[in-house]
């Protein structure tokens, strides 16, 4: 079972291999935009806070300002309890990683499996895992809209599932589930007693319409959905390392007393900046307007190519390089030739029974650069794949 991360093979893959042409890094998922002005004045503020052990759960002003905008964001029909429906996390891929681990012993099942999309973010795959589930992975590929075909899950698996990991906007894909694919999500988790563990870390960056989440899907109850979010995309901060947890308040509790003994901390000085970018939308607006015009240019540069379609969300490209070798074959091509660094898109995923890899005919690129060099490397990418 491949859990080993897709940038330590990337970078076993490109050892030893010198650039073409100047560096330009378009593997990681980290924003290159500026930060919001006022992180620096609020942590000023609240420097003593450095000085105090954080409470697990979060503080007061930040779960309130959470659930407020968890409330506006999503336009949800009642209001999130901050005491019972919301948890801070240390980022969410911990969050993600640590709730495998309290869905087994929540939902107590024989031979219990965790339905994973392929591909997938590997802090699912390593949270099912390390939680002794059997990770059972959902295809999701052009056929499918990019998202897990729901009508493929059979009544056995579906007994025996303790929780699904479910993207939107998908990572590496940037596929959008509606609400109604959500909306019926959600009824196989009821139906069936399992988790939906939503990872909505790119909700904000969209170029179309703001995608639904799981919560306005579940209507006013929140039984058996968990929705994860944070601000290293929506406001540029994925060195503040703050994220959050709402949903269903029965497994949150049940979280919070496993996270109370193993889970990182949340500085309360960085607990305070987010709850300000979360009372705050003007620097979101432009964090999207900066992506809109690279995704533009993505348009004019790449147009047809690679099976190319400008994603629903999300700030990746996924492009089709099966004419070309398929992901690795570029990978090393696009390094050597043109100094364009990014990522396999079969590191991504995992091979299906068949024999095949739904990523490895595709590669991923991160639009996170500022416009000039975006431009600059994606026309050295269509130079070299001729």
């Amino acid at each position: 079972m491949q859990t080993r991360s897709p940038f330590v093979r990337l970078s076993e893959l490109l050892a030893g291999i010198e650039p073409g042409r100047s560096p330009i890094n378009l593997t990681v998922g980290e924003p290159q935009h500026p930060i919001p002005p006022f992180v620096g004045p609020v942590m000023a503020a609240n420097l003593r806070g450095f000085g105090r052990y954080p409470h697990t759960k979060g503080s007061e002003r930040f779960r309130r300002s959470a659930a407020a905008w968890l409330e506006r964001r999503f336009g949800l029909p009642r209001r999130v309890d901050p005491e019972h429906e919301v948890l801070v996390l240390n980022g969410t891929r911990e969050g993600l990683f640590l709730a495998a681990l309290t869905a087994k012993e929540m939902v107590n099942k024989e031979r219990p499996a965790i339905l994973v999309p392929n591909p997938f973010y590997a802090a699912y795959l390593a949270g099912a895992v390390t939680a002794g589930c059997e990770p059972a992975f959902l295809p999701a590929t052009r056929q499918t809209g990019f998202l897990p075909d729901l009508d493929t899950l059979s009544e056995a698996l579906l007994a025996r599932t303790v929780a699904i990991y479910f993207g939107s906007p998908t990572n590496p894909q940037g596929a959008v589930a509606d609400r109604a694919y959500l909306a019926r999500l959600v009824g196989f988790a009821r139906r069936h007693n399992f988790l939906i563990f939503s990872d909505e870390c790119y909700s904000e960056i969209y170029t179309r319409q703001q995608p639904a989440g799981v919560l306005e899907a579940a209507g006013a109850d929140f039984a058996n959905v968990v929705a994860f979010n944070s601000l290293s995309k929506r406001s540029n901060l994925p060195g503040l390392r703050v994220g959050l947890a709402a949903g269903d308040p029965r497994f949150l509790r049940k979280f919070l007393d496993f996270r109370n003994v193993v889970a990182p901390q949340v500085p309360g000085p960085a607990q305070e900046v987010a709850a300000s970018a979360y009372e705050d939308e003007a620097h979101v607006e432009e964090n999207r307007r900066l992506y809109r015009l690279k995704f533009d240019l993505a348009d004019q540069i790449i147009g047809n190519r690679y099976g190319y379609e400008r994603p629903a969300g999300g700030f990746f490209l996924w492009l089709c390089v099966a004419d070309y070798g398929g992901s690795e074959q570029v990978a090393l091509k696009l390094w050597r030739e043109a100094g364009v660094r990014i990522l396999p898109g079969g590191y991504l995923a995992h091979g299906e029974p068949d024999g095949g890899n739904p990523g490895a005919d595709y590669i991923r690129v991160a639009m996170v650069q500022d416009q000039d060099v975006t431009a600059e490397a994606l026309h050295r990418i269509v130079e070299v794949l001729r």
